[in-house]
């Protein structure tokens, strides 16, 4: 099981509790919109349908504490988790292939509210070199070196055909990218010292479908 390490707190997180941190962050933003002041896992249970004890748990790996019989103060849980989870601070990314999804997510202006901003895209296609998305430009893939140099860059978003998706994920790592986020359903081989996070959604609807057959046919 992968594990991160949060650098103010240099405690080892279990990935499904990183994955669900995200849900109490939501879940907690819309407690605040109806005016709620206080929370308790016991109220964040009933509303995200994941037991108590284990959002305790969950929340024992961030630096808050609540208070007996009244919970977590919303305004602090917010921003513990917000620091916590990354997306306070701009992280800088680079996306490869301007398909149809790659295009959508240069569209998509509330990755900047999670701390990422996608400041420049890479391509092949002429129709599409030398285009600005949504204020992004979109460079040839033979300038991705030279743009390294230019660009406070350390994640690269990889939305290309499969065919060529380790090719172009070596040709990141060799200039410099530290992590990858895989919208490939190609599972890229790096060097240990990089990060992945896969997010296929093909493998997703595969999943979803196995359970609606299931459901169906009992």
């Amino acid at each position: 099981m992968n594990h991160q390490t949060h650098p103010k707190y240099d405690i080892k997180v279990p990935e499904p509790t990183l994955r669900r941190l995200p849900w109490y962050l939501s879940n907690v933003k819309l407690l605040k919109q109806k005016g709620e002041q206080f929370v308790s896992s016991t109220q964040i249970s009933k509303d995200t349908n994941i037991d108590a004890s284990q959002i305790a748990k969950d929340l024992s790996y961030v630096n808050i504490s609540g208070r007996t019989r009244v919970g977590y103060e919303v305004d602090t849980l917010i921003a513990v988790l917000e620091d916590f989870l990354g997306f306070t601070r701009v992280h800088r990314a680079f996306l490869f292939g301007v398909g149809s999804l790659g295009g959508a997510l240069l569209q998509d202006s509330g990755l900047s509210h999670f701390g990422l901003q996608i400041v420049a895209a890479f391509d092949v296609k002429p129709e599409l070199v030398g285009a600005d998305l949504n204020g992004i430009p979109v460079f040839h893939s033979d300038e991705f070196s030279g743009k390294m140099q230019e660009y406070d860059v350390n994640i690269g978003v990889l939305t290309v055909p499969i065919e060529i998706a380790q090719s172009i994920t070596d040709k990141m790592v060799a200039g410099g990218i530290k992590a990858v986020w895989n919208f490939t359903p190609f599972r890229i081989r790096v060097p240990e010292h990089i990060v992945v996070q896969n997010t296929s959604l093909y493998a997703h609807l595969a999943v979803m479908f196995n359970r609606l057959n299931c459901n169906e046919n009992p």
